[in-house]
């Protein structure tokens, strides 16, 4: 079976950026409905299991370019009470499609925070190692769903 839309597709890869590694693993998705990035989804249209290929996938098709006004200055008691805010910490505010967005608290200057709300991997050139190493027809249950689920049904 080739991948196509709707099919659940497992893959072992290994992501590097300039060289380095990033992320490695294993990994089942259900095509064609977003469940990764959009130049990934596109270089495994139409392969197969047993298929192996590197892909370069640009900004665009993959985190975006970096957004200079997603770096802001928010004051300190927008955050939890109960955390000690450092750089580096990573928390979820509300974005404006009211889907959680992800912040990556900069710096913390007394009750200022500087926060980061591009993704870590935005502006980057994404290198992927691929293997595809399965491929079936989803479940009505992942279809409906929009995603894989385990041998057990979802758990959600």
């Amino acid at each position: 079976m080739k991948v196509t839309q709707d099919a659940v597709v497992s893959i072992r890869y290994t992501l590097t950026v300039d060289g380095q590694v990033l992320d490695q693993g294993d990994l089942d998705y259900l095509h064609g409905h977003g469940n990764i990035i959009q130049g990934l989804e596109e270089a495994l249209e139409g392969k197969q299991a047993g298929d192996s290929m590197n892909v370069v996938i640009p900004p665009e098709k993959a985190y975006g370019d970096r957004n200079e006004e997603g770096v802001m200055v928010v004051p300190l008691q927008a955050f939890p009470q109960d955390s000690e805010v450092q750089p580096g910490m990573q928390f979820y505010a509300e974005g404006q499609d009211g889907r959680p967005l992800p912040i990556t608290v900069l710096e913390v200057n007394g009750d200022e925070v500087t926060v980061d709300s591009n993704h870590p991997l935005a502006g980057e050139t994404l290198n992927f190692a691929v293997e595809v190493t399965g491929v079936r027809p989803a479940s009505q249950e992942e279809l409906d769903h929009g995603h894989v689920h385990g041998p057990g049904g979802h758990n959600h």
